[in-house]
């Protein structure tokens, strides 16, 4: 099995004469946090649909988890975490049913429901909350949970799409502790965001540019490469230079 989480050669997706994604090729490490940054329609969630084993692509090749995105979608799916930008728990369930629920479609079993059901509750701090219906807690709740139910089976890769979205600053802060935590117990994590700020919170960023990978690289060095002093200023002169390209 392949030891890197991710590898991607040319991968493709094209629609007709369309290429949403356009030969894009990156290895993402074990541990590693993996930003996919990209404007809207750059090509970042068909990427991600693809390794995610949801959709297949035109050519080029991919594994993830060590396993190969053309053959062995069941596999990779079984070894992910995702957590969509949309929340994807049930709202008319409680805390506790929400996570018996899902990690029960992962596959643990009623000792490990049990078990892992309390270290996430006491963890997160909801020990007065577990009871509540997940519809009636404020939206950073939501989103810590979601991504704690996510990795509930310790999968080799989490694929975060936009996971910030819409909550305030202090919560988002608290949120990326918790990416650093599963990153410190050997999980990848793959995270897309249009937050710049937290472009910076990540090992290595790719930028997406019209289906392509205009820049990969730390955030440090991308910096230095643009002589720019933030993600935006290297975001908006990659942004720049693909405009003057098509006129």
């Amino acid at each position: 099995m392949n030891n890197k989480a991710i590898t991607c050669k040319d991968l493709t997706k094209r629609f007709g004469d369309f290429f949403a994604v356009n030969h894009i090729s990156f290895e993402v490490e074990q541990g590693e946090i993996f930003g996919f940054l990209g404007a809207n329609g750059a090509g970042k969630t068909t990427a991600m649909r693809m390794l995610c084993g949801l959709s297949y692509p035109t050519s080029g090749e991919a594994t993830v988890a060590g396993f190969n995105v053309f053959g062995q979608q069941e596999e990779i799916k079984k070894n992910i975490g995702y957590m969509s930008q949309k929340f994807s728990l049930y709202e008319s369930l409680t805390v506790r049913e929400n996570i018996r629920f899902y990690g029960g479609v992962y596959g643990l079993s009623d000792k490990q429901l049990k078990e892992k059901g309390d270290e996430l509750i006491e963890k997160l701090g909801m020990q007065q909350e577990a009871k509540m219906m997940v519809g009636s807690l404020p939206l950073g709740w939501k989103q810590k949970l979601a991504f704690s139910v996510a990795i509930i089976h310790q999968p080799r890769i989490v694929f975060l799409d936009e996971p910030t979205g819409g909550v305030d600053p202090v919560t988002r802060r608290q949120f990326w502790d918790l990416i650093y935590d599963a990153a410190e117990r050997g999980i990848t994590v793959f995270v897309t965001t249009h937050y710049m700020d937290e472009a910076e919170y990540c090992n290595r960023i790719s930028i997406m540019v019209d289906g392509r990978i205009d820049a990969l690289d730390t955030p440090a060095n991308l910096r230095r490469q643009f002589g720019a002093n933030s993600m935006n200023e290297v975001f908006y002169a990659l942004a720049r230079s693909a405009k003057r390209s098509a006129d």
